[in-house]
């Protein structure tokens, strides 16, 4: 969920404060990229150094460094986010967020950003339940603002009660909640496809072919930034998925591929099969290593089966199925064949002829076809890019 995010992380004078070297590290670890933003007061609580060296970024508490004059642009900082999170958020500063009162550089930013603000108080109990601090919060809340809630249990000044702010923990996994609660595919399932297969000869030799998977985890990727429950199954590959929830399973031959798929496609919303998956497998497979001869060598093929056509004929109403075309030559016709004769909702036509397009490489080319032949053609762009065009036609097709 927070993959890339940049997030403006504003840190008020609390003892809580300690907590936020500890949020940097989660925040970044989720990879995001992370600005600390202080109150003077927060740096009695945690040192600039400390944070700067966890978010690998400057933390600013001033509008000017002293040493340089140069300006820390609040503007600038306000529009760079794509989240901010006050944490902790201490009465003083909600006082001020309530009041559009800017007498810090922290506040500066918070009345200049234009994306989400979560904040998370910390403060002892009387100052929680204090009238003017419930009216704050209201007020802020009325801005359109996201409160994290905080804990119970024992506070600095020895009370116990409400006030605590929420663990490092528990804000990351309450912005991951907000966060996917809003996206287009929570709560559906989608089967993904990737990668090659390979077709034993003997225990040395196979057949295969030059996919890489690149397309089919950016697929995966995405669909998971998207929200969806994802299962993404994977021929072999050295390709690794940047989102942790995806759910990945590893195959090697076309029978693997088909066995998984089949056990799995009937659970789905829908499935992208961008896998390259062999039509054609030895007949029969040597035990020990076939020794070099005199002579040629001949193989028996068998043809494999057919994976998408199976998976078009036991698709249910309203499950999508999207398949890719690679082809050489009269690429439109044949793409078209494929996605009427295997029940396909579309097809992602690539062809070899377009430079840039195809196996191994960061780019792909491609044209997307449905099944009332509508096409819609795409510039050469970078894989993840296609995946974004790819997912945001599948959306459609789920009727979201």
């Amino acid at each position: 969920m927070l993959i890339n995010k940049k997030i403006i992380l504003g840190v008020c004078g609390s003892i809580a404060a300690y907590k936020t070297a500890t949020l940097v590290r989660l925040l970044v670890k989720a990879g995001a990229q992370v600005q600390v933003v202080m109150t003077p007061d927060a740096t009695n609580f945690i040192t600039p150094l400390t944070l700067s060296t966890l978010s690998k970024r400057p933390a600013y508490s001033e509008y000017f460094k002293p040493e340089t004059g140069e300006w820390n642009n609040h503007v600038e900082l306000g529009l760079w986010g794509d989240m901010m999170i006050i944490a902790p958020a201490s009465a003083n500063t909600m006082a001020k967020m309530a009041g559009g009162l800017v007498d810090n550089l922290l506040t500066a930013v918070y009345l200049s950003a234009k994306c989400p603000v979560y904040f998370a108080p910390a403060m002892d109990l009387d100052m929680w339940k204090h009238e003017s601090t419930r009216e704050n919060i209201s007020k802020i809340q009325s801005y359109g603002n996201i409160l994290i809630p905080p804990g119970s249990g024992e506070l600095a000044s020895g009370l116990h009660g409400e006030g605590r702010m929420a663990e490092p923990e528990e804000v990351v996994a309450f912005i991951e909640a907000d966060i996917k609660k809003k996206l287009p595919l929570v709560n559906k399932k989608v089967l993904v496809t990737a990668g090659p297969t390979y077709e034993a000869i003997d225990p040395v030799r196979f057949i295969g072919n030059h996919s890489s998977g690149k397309m089919g985890f950016a697929i995966a990727d995405e669909l998971a930034a998207l929200g969806a429950d994802v299962t993404l199954i994977a021929g072999p590959t050295v390709q690794q998925s940047k989102q942790k929830s995806i759910t990945r399973i590893d195959v090697i031959s076309a029978a693997d591929m088909l066995r998984e798929c089949l056990a799995n496609f009937e659970h789905m919303d829908g499935c992208i099969m961008s896998a390259a998956i062999a039509d054609y497998t030895p007949a029969e497979v040597a035990t020990q290593k076939i020794k070099k001869q005199d002579g040629g060598l001949t193989i028996e093929l068998k043809k494999t089966t057919d994976v998408l056509k199976t998976l078009g004929g036991q698709k249910r109403p309203g499950q999508v199925l999207v398949g890719f075309a690679l082809e050489t030559n009269n690429e439109e016709e044949y793409a078209i064949a494929k996605l009427q004769s295997k029940n396909l909702d579309m097809i992602v036509l690539n062809s070899l002829a377009d430079v840039g397009a195809g196996f191994k490489g960061d780019t792909n080319k491609i044209t997307m076809i449905d099944r009332a032949l509508n096409k819609t053609s795409f510039a050469l762009k970078n894989k993840n890019e296609v995946a974004k065009d790819i997912c945001a036609k599948f959306i459609q097709l789920l009727n979201l």
